[in-house]
């Protein structure tokens, strides 16, 4: 009989060859792990695909002394498949970013278009209720007017300063002919011409179109740049989504990703050291992007924080109606003086008194309330702006850290187990590892990064030039006001909110505001009610006891509720 140390080292012996002969079965006499898999992730055939290890002397990137279960086409197939991996990964690494701007931008422009919509049925109503011989005349200033807001506000090449002015223009010669000398009938196209043209002379509003003027540049341009800074932000991130890859990049995807299928070690993941050289080499030039995407999201904060008060956009277009509403009393009161200069200007008109048209009246509604109260600051564009900014501001190291967050979370092994470093299975890479950037790539063993990329500098270019534009609207006062045309200005002003902004106070007594309409009155508001809301609207409420007109309320599809319709969620 066999003693029991002879026995010990008989099976240690046994087990010794079954597991050399089980590693051999397994890495080395078969490809079919590797087949399965090529033709799972590629769809690809396997017909012509070898069976077993043979020596591949065509291969140009997965080089090895060991047989190999790859072909020259098996290689030209994975290589694509790993510049499409890389892409795929980074479109997953992108995503919570680009969907959080592309969802706020398209938030944002929405709710701009609502509180446009809202604004402008604030002023109709004010026509209709206060001034209704000549609201339906004004209808389509006003609807201009508003039209002009919005084309401004998305980017369209209007000019404010000029859509106020021909506001303004258009509407002198409704209150000259209905308010301050309404026996005047002259109907003449050249008559009215001549007292839109005479407005600036003789100026009948007062300081007021240039106030409008100043709260609109310190309001509309500053939400027109942050909506064009939100849509660059799209831009930068659909670029690097799509950056097509370098000759040398795709060669180094390819071994990391693909090459240890080749000796046939399909589950074995790239070693973090590896993984990051070869993927910060990959990404060098999007890498620098980091320190202008990291500034792009600093002015985008530091705007939207400036953006209150009479910076606030609700805040202008909210209370738009009410300086019109002071424009007219400014000018009725003054009409005796304004008679006598339009005369002088225009000469004497036709004083035949005739029925003006009105605004439609519909009996079967009562008395219209329009109930301004300030608004929930849950509600504001400001708080929604704020809630965006504390998201976005978690992605500012993003482009910096790109590399580090693909390797640890979708390519690299964990630490500490065996992984795959171009050649062969180790226990760790010993290599050097690279920084981020272009210049830490001249000493990356893996991948050699050469020149310039155009499309990451002309991405670059765009970055410096909206944060050129977001520091532009900086909160300094002589940073807020519109470009004037040559001659023309604006009273520089400062950020805080005064008496003459008309926040509160004097004046028209400016407040944030909501609208509630809650019933209707069908008899016609007169002068002295017309100075009773001029007296009174500074308590915040603003009772318009005259009858509403089809033309403002059948654009309402929806009670003005709230201070804008904003959508849950979104922000």
């Amino acid at each position: 009989m066999m003693d029991r140390p002879t026995w010990r080292v008989g099976c240690c012996c046994l087990l010794l060859l079954a597991l050399v002969v089980f590693t051999r079965g397994e890495d080395v006499q078969s490809c079919e792990e590797v087949r399965k898999l090529f033709q799972w992730r590629l769809v690809g055939a396997v017909k012509g695909l070898p069976d077993s290890p043979r020596p591949g002397p065509d291969l140009q990137v997965c080089v090895s002394k060991k047989p190999t279960c790859c072909t020259r086409k098996m290689e030209e197939r994975y290589q694509v498949a790993a510049r499409q991996d890389m892409q795929q990964a980074l479109q997953t690494s992108s995503s919570t970013l680009k969907f959080l701007i592309s969802r706020n931008a398209a938030a944002f422009q929405e709710t701009l278009e609502t509180l446009i919509r809202q604004a402008e049925n604030y002023t109709s109503i004010l026509f209709c209720n206060t001034y209704r011989n000549m609201a339906l005349e004004a209808a389509a200033s006003v609807q201009e007017f508003f039209t002009d807001v919005g084309l401004y506000l998305f980017g369209a090449d209007v000019n404010p300063e000029e859509f106020v002015n021909r506001f303004f223009d258009s509407l002198f010669p409704l209150v000259y002919s209905h308010l301050i000398n309404p026996a005047v009938t002259d109907g003449s196209l050249e008559y009215s011409e001549c007292i839109r043209m005479a407005r600036r002379d003789i100026n009948p509003f007062g300081d007021i179109p240039q106030r409008v003027m100043g709260q609109m540049g310190r309001s509309l341009l500053p939400s027109r740049t942050f909506l064009q800074a939100l849509n660059l932000g799209i831009e930068v991130i659909n670029t690097t989504d799509h950056l097509p890859f370098s000759r040398e990049c795709g060669r180094a995807l390819l071994r990391m990703q693909y090459c240890s299928h080749c000796q046939g070690l399909t589950l074995r993941k790239p070693c973090m050291g590896y993984c990051l050289n070869v993927v910060r080499g990959c990404l060098a030039h999007v890498a620098e992007l980091s320190p202008h995407w990291h500034a792009y999201i600093r002015s985008l904060e530091e705007l939207s924080d400036a953006m209150h008060g009479t910076y606030d956009i609700e805040h202008v277009l909210l209370n738009f109606h009410l300086l019109v509403n002071d424009a007219v009393m400014r000018a009725h009161l003054d009409g005796q003086k304004l008679s006598e200069q339009v005369n002088k200007i225009c000469g004497h008109p036709i004083r035949t008194p005739t029925e003006s048209p009105r605004c439609s009246l519909d009996g079967s509604r009562e008395k219209l309330r329009m109930k301004i109260s300030t608004r929930n600051g849950e509600e504001t564009l400001a708080s929604r702006r704020k809630e965006f900014i504390n998201s976005l501001r978690l992605h500012r190291t993003f482009y910096g850290g790109l590399a580090n967050q693909l390797c640890v979370n979708d390519i690299a092994a964990a630490d500490g187990l065996p992984c795959w470093n171009g050649e062969d299975i180790v226990k760790s890479y010993t290599q050097p590892v690279v920084g981020s950037g272009i210049k830490a790539q001249s000493g990356n063993p893996e991948v050699k990064v050469k020149g310039i990329d155009p499309v990451i500098n002309q991405i670059i270019d765009k970055l410096k030039h909206v944060i050129q534009l977001l520091q532009g609207r900086s909160p300094k006062p002589d940073k807020w006001d519109l470009p004037m045309g040559s001659g023309g200005g604006v009273d520089q002003v400062s950020g805080d909110c005064d008496d003459e902004d008309g926040c509160g106070g004097s004046g028209s007594g400016e407040v944030k505001r909501t609208l509630k309409i809650t019933d209707w009155m069908p008899d016609e508001m007169n002068l002295s009610d017309v100075k009773q809301i001029h007296q009174t609207d500074g308590g915040n409420t603003l009772d318009t006891t005259g009858a509403g007109c089809t033309a403002a309320t059948e654009a309402m599809t929806f009670p003005l509720m709230g201070a804008v319709m904003l959508l849950p969620g979104l922000w």
